[in-house]
């Protein structure tokens, strides 16, 4: 068949697109401005991108496109000629469930936080135990050269996003995908540009749950008051938690079974994992953070329930490189080392730079943050954002285009010293001028932040 994905830079689609090429289909998509690490892997796959969304790109016409849920609202070119042409069309979301997912095993990986890291370590710890697994992750993983594949065996590792499937569906994209093996890593408030409140989010999860089966698993923490007030009333499938301690209030279908860390560094590069009080192995790597060490024990127990015994899991996240662009040292000049980070959502933000001030001590931290994904953007989450920085010396924040609100109260707010710029060679500057010593400096988008990564290390170089 010949497929065009609509909104093919995304991160869910991006990817879809590399298992229809895998699969034989002749694929092509188009999108406002694609960048790495996306980009890198769509050429690498040997998928033509088209810049834009014209309805010329949809020549020779394509047997069905597949259409994501970024910038393509009805009045979008490319989308109302699909309607008046009659050209078939489906979401992403709902282009993998059935032509990809049906039959399978599908380890879905959710939550707030934390998706696109667990997902990569699950597919490591299944790579690792010989079963050579499918898998879709939103973000670039170290250990695999792309983003999703189709894999041999049954098992498929999903990253399952509760964001909508595109303007024709509003449900989120998760409800497609079935689960067998579902993690729930944490549940906030997020995402306002299409949820009211943190109740409209709860309701799609509870439509997750119910898609479980009761021979299936969900992995869980055992803190988290929002998870677990679904797991109270919407649960028919046994549970196994995470967490430093049992949960309060058992969910009616809870196993029992409990996953911690002990013996953990400050810094969380080394640490135990242990079942039930029985310390199962050691791992060893390079990630920081508390917030890491959870993600790895819901991927050891997910890994479990399809038989990988835990020390086989432990002994491969020791391997385990990370994910692109989080937390990715991108240069080190001189004294300074650079980071690109994701930073989709504040508690993400204070996560990550919490383990790098655990590693580094007293060192300096500098954070660039440009607040850009829909929900920070939006302003919805203002007050989190002034607090989220407390681990630095000094937070920088930038106001790109797209941000709707006056930066200014936030700076006055930020519990750690702050600053403001809108435009880039001027924060490039401000960054020059600091004086010569030893500092981290924590890029943090979830954009291309007007190629801030590039310039401002050719910048420090010639300083």
């Amino acid at each position: 068949m010949r497929l065009h994905f609509l909104g093919i830079g995304g991160t869910l689609m991006g990817s879809l697109a590399q298992l229809a090429k895998q699969q034989g289909h002749q694929v092509t998509g188009s999108d406002q401005g694609v960048y790495p690490p996306m980009s890198d892997l769509l050429a690498a796959a040997g998928i033509k991108v088209h810049e834009g969304f014209s309805p010329e790109q949809l020549s020779p016409r394509p047997d069905l496109v597949v259409i994501g849920n970024a910038g393509l609202p009805r009045g979008t070119a490319a989308v109302e000629h699909i309607l008046n042409s009659g050209l078939p069309y489906v979401s992403g979301a709902e282009w993998l469930g059935a032509n990809v997912l049906q039959g399978r095993w599908v380890l879905a990986v959710s939550g707030t936080h934390g998706k696109t890291t667990t997902a990569s370590m699950l597919a490591w710890i299944l790579e690792r135990a010989g079963l050579h697994p499918g898998y879709l992750i939103g973000g670039a993983p170290k250990n695999f050269e792309q983003s999703a594949r189709l894999g041999s065996a049954p098992y498929f590792v999903a990253e399952a996003d509760e964001y909508d499937c595109s303007y024709f569906d509003r449900r989120s994209k998760f409800v497609h995908y079935r689960p067998r093996t579902l993690i729930i890593n944490n549940l906030e408030y997020d995402h306002a540009d299409i949820f009211e409140d943190l109740a409209a989010i709860k309701a799609q999860f509870r439509l997750l749950l119910r898609t479980v089966p009761g021979q299936g698993l969900i992995v869980a923490p055992s803190d988290d008051e929002h998870v677990n007030d679904l797991l109270l009333k919407d649960c028919w499938t046994p549970v196994a938690r995470f967490g430093a301690e049992a949960p309060k209030q058992r969910a009616p279908t809870d196993s029992g079974d409990l996953w911690t860390a002990q013996h953990r560094s400050c810094d969380s590069e080394t640490f135990d994992v242990c079942l039930n009080g029985v310390t199962v192995g050691r791992v060893a790597w390079p990630l920081l953070g508390a917030h890491n060490v959870s993600n790895a024990l819901a991927a050891v127990a997910a890994a479990r329930h399809v038989g990988v015994p835990p020390e086989t899991a432990v002994a491969a996240l020791s391997d385990f490189a990370g994910v692109k662009r989080r937390l990715e040292v991108i240069a080190e000049i001189g004294r300074t080392t650079l980071y690109d980070d994701f930073a989709h959502h504040p508690t993400a933000i204070r996560a990550t730079l919490q383990g790098l001030r655990n590693k580094v001590g007293n060192e300096e931290i500098v954070a660039i943050i440009e607040p850009r994904t829909h929900t920070m953007s939006l302003g919805a989450l203002r007050r989190e954002l002034a607090t989220c920085c407390a681990p630095v010396d000094q937070a920088v924040w930038f106001r790109g285009a797209n941000i709707q609100w006056d930066l200014d109260g936030l700076v006055a707010e930020c519990v750690t010293p702050a600053r403001q710029f809108s435009d880039v060679e001027q924060l490039i500057d401000w960054v020059k001028a600091l004086p010569e010593r030893r500092r981290h400096l924590v890029i943090m988008s979830n954009g291309r932040f007007d190629d801030i990564f590039e310039k401002l290390p050719a910048a420090l170089q010639g300083r």
